[in-house]
């Protein structure tokens, strides 16, 4: 039999359904950096307000986000980061580190994190059991999708 047609199941893929959506990781940034108001969410991140709108809700419904309201009259809302949204804050800070050192070569960073240690952050990927940095070669991946391989599906 021909082996599966359909794509490897992949919770990065299924991620990135979700934040992978253009603009979906700039409102989280602006939001983990406080900035949570809709003017200030379209200030800072350039989305065109429609778009913006969308990927709100989208973050609000998916748990990301939480939409409190601030203003009766006229009715306004500032979003936050829920317990979720907060988990994926480690994501934006390697992609941020990643852009620094292979994006902006001659050091023009347009941000820093500042650690508590008053250190400015440089995120490393850590094993929870061993506390080891993560390297490549350390790693072996184990898929555990029925009738699927390292190197794809198997046939049926």
């Amino acid at each position: 039999m021909a082996a599966s047609k359909e794509p490897r199941p992949c919770s990065i893929a299924d991620a990135l359904a979700l934040v992978g959506e253009k603009y979906s990781l700039l409102v989280l940034r602006e939001v983990c950096l406080g900035n949570g108001r809709f003017d200030q969410l379209a200030r800072n991140i350039g989305a065109p307000r429609d778009i913006l709108a969308t990927r709100l809700k989208r973050l609000v419904e998916a748990g990301i986000l939480t939409k409190r309201l601030y203003s009766e009259r006229p009715q306004r809302f500032e979003y936050r980061p829920t317990a979720a949204g907060i988990e994926l804050e480690p994501v934006l800070m390697t992609l941020m580190d990643w852009g620094n050192r292979h994006l902006r070569p001659d050091g023009d960073r347009p941000m820093v994190l500042e650690h508590s240690c008053g250190e400015d952050l440089v995120p490393v990927v850590t094993c929870r059991a061993c506390g080891e940095p993560v390297r490549h070669e350390d790693l072996t991946p184990r898929p555990q999708a029925p009738g699927w391989t390292v190197s794809g599906p198997t046939a049926a």
